[in-house]
């Protein structure tokens, strides 16, 4: 019986995995078209595998020699003479182990190229590579997978450098053979490696990869391409769910992230039975989505480690992210900002009508967990929450009025009501994460909470709760004045008829002096809307 992976290469034959023939042709067009290029995208997300189904679907036409430079060992990268010998004997090796096609003749050539005692040169490995693709009877396509092990090299720029020499010789003489295409794979993009080799010579503005082919084929996985993929496990396992709306649930949060999408229906699959549900049947539902995605964000695994990891090295990204996720701000994208360019290259944030974004939901849950752990009244507030949270959750459910009562009374431990200038900048900057940070102790372990992207700005904050199968939706907003709080009613009314939902609940912040701070109870039609005000 086939399994989600998440670790490593999926085998269609194996593993559950979205079908990759329409990318795969997509990207051999590019072979076709002799264009070299850099599959440069975020750790797991699926390049080995997608260069795997290249390399079937290209080999009727082409004789692929597919490496992996995870196999070169850091002495290879020590000067041209190590790299040479280390690369021959690499294709040597990958010959005799994974029989890729280098006729005995070549081998044999390379194989000499390792054993000789005098230094060797890329030159006397090029020469080869020259005289294979000449008299070679099918064209040859070179892929490197992992080219981040080499790219704090110079030997490896040295090697991209005679690449890109021998693609402008055929482009100058059509009768000249080279490879019909060279595939780059990894996080790193070649493009930018001028800037981190011998920095001491100043930056090398001429990439000795401006050859590359421009690679923007999406390799997101679509709903449709989800679908498809849960159809084939319903049609082994029989749950009744509907793969329509499962994949279009996985999708809103995952934003096709593949080790995301994966990792849910993993998740889904392995771990919810019995522990959560009592069959599959129940799991694969939304309830089962919201499961997982609460057990994702707080898991510990290779990708957020990867992740989370870069954040800490970046503080401009991180007050960035901050200023998106907390204060509701626009951060203009920055084609030329080191930051943003390395953080799109990591898979954190993606660029949205000219300004950064977090990449998924997922992602964004997870970073809102951090920033509220790092906030500066995190002992205070969540003492205050913990204190009272038998009091906050009656058979099962969350008192929210009761909750948004003890958070106002913990703000008056926290603030200077002197101050106005302070109570003003409490408001504007911390007063959303306050709430935040007062609301993880009482879901953690059991529910989640998003925030709605639509409604994040500076003035208002829609924040939706997950727990224990229920929903929960409390939009956080500035008050500014009586009218403006009728439409915010009207606007969280229409919310609740979306989600089909009878109560909702407002947490305005205010700096009116004659303010009465309180909760109280609100009937809109036929809603009931219970008003906080700090």
């Amino acid at each position: 019986m086939k399994q989600f992976n998440t670790t490593g290469l999926c085998i269609s034959s194996e593993h559950y995995m979205v079908d990759l023939s329409e990318r795969v042709k997509e990207i051999k067009k590019l072979v076709d078209e002799g264009k070299y290029s850099t599959i440069s995208r975020p750790r797991q997300y699926g390049k080995t595998t997608t260069l795997t189904a290249l390399n079937a679907l290209l080999s009727d036409q082409y004789d692929v020699i597919s490496i992996d430079f995870q196999d070169v060992t850091y002495a290879d990268f020590e000067n041209e003479n190590e790299f040479t010998k280390g690369l021959s004997q690499l294709l040597c090796d990958t010959r005799d182990n994974m029989d890729i096609p280098i006729s005995d003749q070549y081998y044999a050539q390379f194989h000499d190229l390792t054993c000789r005692s005098d230094r060797v040169k890329l030159n006397d490995l090029f020469r080869i590579f020259d005289k294979w693709c000449k008299e070679n009877q099918k064209l040859i396509v070179l892929i490197i997978d992992e080219v981040d092990t080499a790219t704090n090299n110079q030997v490896f720029l040295d090697f991209l450098g005679k690449l890109r020499s021998n693609y402008l010789k055929r482009q100058r003489n059509p009768k000249y053979k080279t490879f019909q295409s060279v595939i780059l794979a990894g996080v790193t993009d070649v493009k930018h490696l001028k800037s981190k080799i011998r920095s001491e010579e100043g930056s090398k503005e001429n990439s000795p990869w401006n050859i590359a082919a421009d690679f923007t084929i999406d390799m997101s996985l679509s709903e449709a391409g989800i679908k498809g993929m849960l159809d084939e496990y319903e049609s082994d396992h029989h749950t009744g769910m509907n793969t329509a709306n499962i994949a279009a649930s996985i999708r809103k949060y995952t934003n096709g992230y593949p080790f995301l999408v994966s990792r849910l229906c993993q998740l889904i699959d392995e771990n919810m039975v019995p522990s959560v549900f009592g069959t599959l049947e129940d799991a694969w539902t939304d309830n089962g989505i919201e499961e997982a995605v609460k057990a994702i964000i707080t898991e510990k695994n290779t990708l957020f480690d990867s992740l989370m990891g870069k954040l800490h090295n970046f503080d401009k990204l991180r007050g960035h992210l901050y200023k998106i996720l907390l204060q509701g701000d626009s951060v203009e994208y920055l084609p030329d900002n080191k930051q943003q360019e390395q953080l799109i290259m990591y898979g954190l944030i993606i660029v949205k009508d000219n300004t950064i974004a977090v990449a998924n939901r997922i992602f964004e849950m997870r970073l809102y967990k951090y920033f509220v752990g790092e906030s500066r009244f995190t002992d205070v507030l969540k003492g205050d929450a913990l204190e009272h949270k038998a009091e906050f959750i009656k058979s099962g459910e969350l008192d929210i009025p009761l909750i948004m009562e003890h958070f106002i009374q913990s703000q008056r431990y926290i603030r200077d009501p002197d101050n106005e200038e302070a109570e003003r900048k409490f408001i504007e900057e911390e007063g959303q994460l306050k709430f935040l940070t007062y609301l993880s102790p009482i879901l953690n372990g059991v529910g989640t909470y998003g925030i709605e992207e639509a409604t994040r700005n500076r003035r208002r904050m829609d924040v939706v709760i997950h727990y224990r199968g229920k929903r929960y939706i409390i939009e956080l907003k500035i008050w500014r004045g009586d009218r403006y709080n009728e439409k915010g009613e009207q606007q969280i009314r229409d919310y609740l008829d979306y989600f089909g939902l009878d109560t909702g609940y407002l947490l305005s912040f205010s700096f009116n002096k004659n303010k009465v701070p309180g909760v109280k109870e609100v009937k809109i039609g036929n809603k009931t809307l219970y008003e906080g005000l700090v």
